[in-house]
């Protein structure tokens, strides 16, 4: 199914998939929308669609649009009014011995790894286990050439990695891994703190975190970055702690 669709001054067109089994809610079925793989998609256009709610997941932009569900909310952290909270603090202090690199390429060898050991031990329920290198790369890979990759090391040892876009007005967080067994470390709220640090020494106003849903423990996290706006009703609103 296709329909056409217009952001802006922009026209591409969107295809529609069948209702399915959604991978977040347990019961709840899932309509999605992909932006035709034809159309020519830069870094304004890119950041055009995040602005709408739409992510990138290898080389397809997508949008949940299901017919009798809302629950996937589109969220970003307002840099320049976003100050850790004491957790996030106590998160900063006890990886203060990593080393942060910011990369435009990294060494798929040594990344591959990591990225399988993580997606075995810890998302062997989602949609991308079993891991493959074909599937790493083509999910994360740098299509249209604004992709970077965070890099936490620990006395040149890789412990994990963020994968981010960097679109007009902020970054899209992709993807985090990380070694399972440094989970005392938190490194998933280390990659958005360090991606809210990184956005504001350049200037950029937004992180984008994705979808929010409240009732999917593995994406009720992002809650806890407070100041957040969520994208309701075509627009981004104030979100406190408690909706």
């Amino acid at each position: 199914m296709t329909r056409d669709f217009t952001p802006d001054l922009q026209r591409i067109r969107l295809f529609f998939t069948q209702p399915h089994g959604c991978s977040y809610l347990p019961g709840k079925e899932a309509t999605t929308a992909f932006v035709d793989p034809a159309s020519d998609i830069g870094q304004e256009l890119y950041s055009q669609l995040t602005r709408m709610g739409f992510r990138r997941s290898g080389r397809y932009y997508y949008q949940p649009r299901c017919q009798f569900c809302a629950a996937c909310v589109s969220a970003r952290i307002p840099v320049a009014e976003f100050h850790p909270n004491r957790q996030q603090r106590r998160c900063l202090q006890r990886n203060a011995d990593l080393t942060v690199i910011v990369k435009t390429r990294i060494d798929t060898d040594e990344h591959y790894p990591l990225y399988e050991q993580y997606i075995n031990e810890r998302h062997e329920d989602g949609d991308m286990f079993p891991p493959s290198r074909e599937q790493y790369l083509d999910f994360l890979g740098n299509g249209i050439g604004i992709t970077r990759f965070v890099e936490f090391r620990h006395r040149g040892e890789l412990l994990g990695c963020a994968v981010l876009d960097e679109l007009e007005d902020g970054f899209s967080a992709i993807y985090t891994y990380y070694r399972p067994d440094a989970g005392k470390r938190s490194l998933g709220t280390l990659a958005v703190l360090t991606q809210v640090n990184e956005a504001r020494a350049r200037g950029l106003p937004y992180v984008y975190l994705g979808f929010w849903i409240k009732n999917c423990a593995k994406m009720a996290y992002k809650i806890r970055f407070q100041p957040l706006e969520l994208l309701i009703g075509g627009r981004w609103v104030r979100s406190g702690s408690g909706r």
